[in-house]
């Protein structure tokens, strides 16, 4: 009867196997992508020439100090009341509709470009009453009521 199998010994490589294998492994890679590599080598030859590699080793080099800017001013009172309030303003423009707001800037710009073509004549309280009766002035006024009861609701809480 054969005796039972106790110990296994790993082979071990030589330094020169280890290199020779790992070539082998890099020149199947080269060769698995060649057009991709033929595309970076040309990316890296146009950022090179552009400068922008340079200023990239640059910023690299002083990335402690870099950092140390960054957080220093990210840090500021004003910044992180900047990042809130533009956090703030995205939740809101993220809960208006789309069309109701694309509405509203078109009549932003066409009242603006009527105002422009307007001259600096003074318009008496009879004029205003008289402006009244124009629909499209009554509509204007009528959307800046509503407007402004809805701002003071949401104030009141």
């Amino acid at each position: 009867m054969a005796k039972a199998i106790s110990f296994i010994k790993k082979r071990e490589y030589t330094a020169e196997e280890e290199k020779a294998e790992r070539l082998e492994q890099i020149t199947d890679s080269v060769s698995d992508n060649g057009q991709a590599l033929d595309q970076t080598l040309r990316i890296l030859a146009e950022l090179h020439e552009s400068g922008i590699l340079d200023g990239l080793e640059a910023a690299l080099k002083a990335k402690g100090k870099i950092t140390e800017i960054l957080l220093g001013q990210a840090t500021r009172k004003e910044v992180t009341n900047m990042i809130n309030n533009v956090m703030g303003a995205a939740g809101v423009l993220a809960a208006i509709d789309p069309e109701q707001t694309t509405k509203l800037l078109s009549g932003v710009a066409e009242g603006l470009s009527e105002a422009g073509a307007q001259t600096d004549t003074k318009v008496s309280a009879f004029g205003l009453l008289k402006a009244l009766r124009d629909p499209d002035i009554n509509r204007a006024i009528s959307f800046g009521l509503s407007f402004m009861k809805g701002l003071g609701k949401s104030l009141k809480s």
